[in-house]
């Protein structure tokens, strides 16, 4: 472990600490979302998973948002990887396990990248409601405040209800933009892969991600990999938090996600 930095606690949010954790699970959220995204996912393991050690949920605060509005975000999703692995590495050690939504899920698999290239491979990667890094869209939703705003809308995500708000929007603004930004111009090469497993989670009607798309993940590990399809759309996870944290559960009952990658 580095030694923790000043700013670390700036991306740490820790709504339900565990007193003994044994295994972390890192929750990196979509564009334009915040930590408190999975509220829902500190609350359903704070205490703990029958059978199993307890698990220290981290969900991340990307910059420029809620209580870090002032701070510039980010809009290149390397640059935003490099930051965060220095904050992961600077936590105390525990075998890791890393969930991210949308373009959480590609900045988990390059967070991913980074750890395994200095020797600390996470024990799974659940990569959800995302296409897989080296499938390409044209997507230009960044280049302006109209087309994020309808993409929002599209996407029917927590922040569409900030668009009958115009302050609040002017507001979030700045961190959608980046946000999609990171996630349009992101760019991945097919032989690229990590060694930890990879568990994707997509929605049946998800209009960001098809099945093909979602199963063009297995390109990208050497480890085992596994597809879990939802019912619902682009923000399934939320509709389907009991069926997503199952899911979970599943995964820190195994021995497998308290030994150290």
């Amino acid at each position: 472990m580095s030694q923790p930095s000043p700013g670390d606690e700036l991306w740490c949010r820790r709504f339900h600490p565990a007193r003994n954790p044994a295994a972390r699970l890192v929750c990196l959220p979509h564009a334009g979302g915040s930590a408190s995204y999975f509220l829902p996912v500190a609350a359903a393991l704070r205490s703990g998973v029958p059978g199993a050690p307890d698990v220290d949920v981290l969900a991340i605060q990307y910059p420029g948002r809620q209580d870090r509005r002032a701070e510039q975000p980010i809009d290149d999703l390397a640059i935003l990887a490099d930051r965060l692995h220095g904050v992961i590495r600077r936590q105390p050690e525990l075998p890791l396990t890393i969930l991210g939504h949308s373009l959480g899920a590609t900045l988990a698999f390059e967070v991913a990248r980074r750890l395994e290239a200095d020797g600390h491979s996470p024990v799974r990667l659940f990569a959800s409601g995302r296409r897989a890094p080296s499938t390409v869209r044209d997507e230009t939703a960044h280049r302006s405040d109209a087309t994020i705003m309808a993409e929002v809308r599209r996407l029917s995500g927590t922040a569409s209800a900030l668009l009958g708000d115009e302050e609040m929007m002017r507001a979030a603004l700045p961190a959608l933009r980046a946000d999609y930004k990171a996630a349009e111009t992101y760019r991945c090469e097919p032989g690229v892969t990590v060694r930890c497993p990879i568990t994707v989670l997509t929605g049946d009607s998800d209009p960001k991600t098809t099945l093909d798309e979602a199963k063009a993940w297995e390109r990208h590990t050497t480890g085992s990999f596994d597809l879990r399809v939802f019912t619902g759309g682009h923000f399934f996870i939320g509709d389907r938090s009991a069926e997503v944290m199952e899911v979970l559960k599943e995964h820190f009952r195994s021995e497998g996600a308290y030994s150290a990658g």
